[in-house]
């Protein structure tokens, strides 16, 4: 399976843009997909993240991006997307996704160690 994320770029505070990120080699009818970020020097942050199986869906979020941040996933196109909205300076860094076949629950989707995949990390700045 590999993960390729996109989307990353500039925005002024206040904008929105959107990531993708596009699984290729395997549909999972079930999984968890999630976005994480990293600054230089810290940790990955789990930043949002979701889990199917069929029709089914559930989602997290970490405190500092809830009502900002959405995420979402096409089947068809077998991508996820991250809509991040009221962009703020303190939202700059490098945004993965990451992706497992396991239903992570919501304590365990924060857990970069559950994942088994991961993208290649796409930038995000956000500055006026």
């Amino acid at each position: 399976v590999q993960l390729q994320a996109s989307g990353g770029g500039w925005m002024q505070p206040g904008g929105s843009l959107r990531l993708s990120c596009a699984a290729a080699g395997r549909t999972w009818s079930s999984a968890t997909m999630s976005w994480f970020r990293q600054t230089p020097g810290k940790e990955r942050e789990f930043v949002a993240g979701m889990r199917w199986s069929g029709g089914n869906k559930d989602y997290a979020y970490v405190d500092s991006v809830r009502g900002r941040f959405t995420i979402s996933r096409d089947n068809g196109k077998n991508t996820v997307y991250l809509q991040m909205n009221s962009l703020k300076p303190e939202d700059t860094a490098v945004y993965y996704c990451a992706a497992t076949p396991k239903r992570l629950i919501s304590s365990s989707r924060s857990n970069s160690g559950q994942y088994d995949y991961w993208g290649q990390g796409t930038l995000v700045t956000v500055s006026s």
